[in-house]
């Protein structure tokens, strides 16, 4: 199906409509925040439909949805982590943990943000070879993989109270594969906290505040874009469909996620991540999806 550009900018969830773009805000929200690659099934869901691509705008657009979840989810996190750094900066005690952990947050965001500015044309023209089946495939078998491994060899018995700088700047680095479409960037966090020994639910919860900063600006760049490329009110209100639904369906994602990382492990999402990738590369190769 043809591509749809606005100035430039991918804009193909706009001819899906309201209806639509709600479904795949659903599908967007629960993905986005799942190591499962939201792009993988925003390139799925709409080929199995026969819909249009929605765009890569969209899926970064959507980004804005899972920065509203994670905040609710973990706002007792959030706002103590707020409150006691503005107290440690009042008091100029700069070797407070609040203080420190928020500093590593910042610089763990570092390499993403220049990362992402650096492959910003690639990654979002119209029509990006990046966004192709074939290579969202392999990237969901690569991360599958390397999850199993931080299963199967990691102790996972550190707590969020033992993370150091190192730490947050491992994640931090590892959090760039998640420009990659496949690679997914719960996943890419969540596989390198794993990796680094932290129990499963410390893991998850370092992913998602050491990828706050991150989230909002690549939301808040991908709506700053659509403005530049003056997107109609249409397009703005569809939007915001999906941004409602997608924040609503995201919220249960991660209480779904932190479940299954108390009680069991992060197996299911390897095995699933496994044969959505397998799926793709195999049906791509037989000609049953393009």
């Amino acid at each position: 199906m043809a591509e749809a550009c606005t100035n430039g900018v991918d804009t193909g969830f706009v001819a899906l409509g309201y209806a639509k773009v709600a479904v795949l805000g659903i599908v967007q929200g629960i993905t986005e925040l799942l190591p499962i690659s939201s792009t993988a099934h925003m390139r799925i869901v709409p080929a199995l439909l026969g819909w249009q691509d929605p765009g890569s705008a969209f899926s970064a657009a959507m980004q804005l949805a899972a920065l509203v979840a994670v905040i609710s989810y973990f706002w007792g996190d959030v706002s103590q982590l707020a409150t006691n750094t503005l107290r440690a900066v009042a008091r100029r005690d700069f070797r407070d943990r609040h203080f420190r952990f928020s500093v590593w947050i910042i610089l763990a965001t570092i390499p993403i943000g220049v990362a992402g500015m650096s492959l910003s044309q690639p990654l979002n023209a119209c029509g990006s070879p990046l966004r192709t089946l074939t290579i969202i495939g392999w990237a969901c078998v690569v991360m599958a993989i390397l999850l199993a491994l931080a299963e199967i060899y990691a102790r996972h018995r550190r707590t969020l109270e033992d993370v150091s700088f190192i730490d947050a700047m491992i994640v931090g680095i590892a959090q760039v594969g998640a420009l990659i479409p496949g690679v997914s960037r719960s996943g890419s966090t969540l596989t390198a906290a794993l990796a680094l020994g932290l129990k499963r639910e410390d893991a998850a919860r370092f992913s998602f505040l050491l990828g706050l900063p991150a989230i909002a600006l690549a939301g808040f760049k991908e709506v700053w874009e659509l403005q530049k490329a003056h997107l109609s009110l249409d397009g703005w209100s569809i939007l915001l469909v999906g941004l409602v639904v997608a924040s609503i369906s995201a919220f249960f994602a991660i209480w779904g996620l932190m479940r299954m990382l108390e009680r069991f492990s992060a197996w299911p999402f390897v095995i699933y991540r496994g044969a959505i990738g397998i799926f793709l590369i195999v049906s791509v190769a037989l000609g049953h999806l393009t």
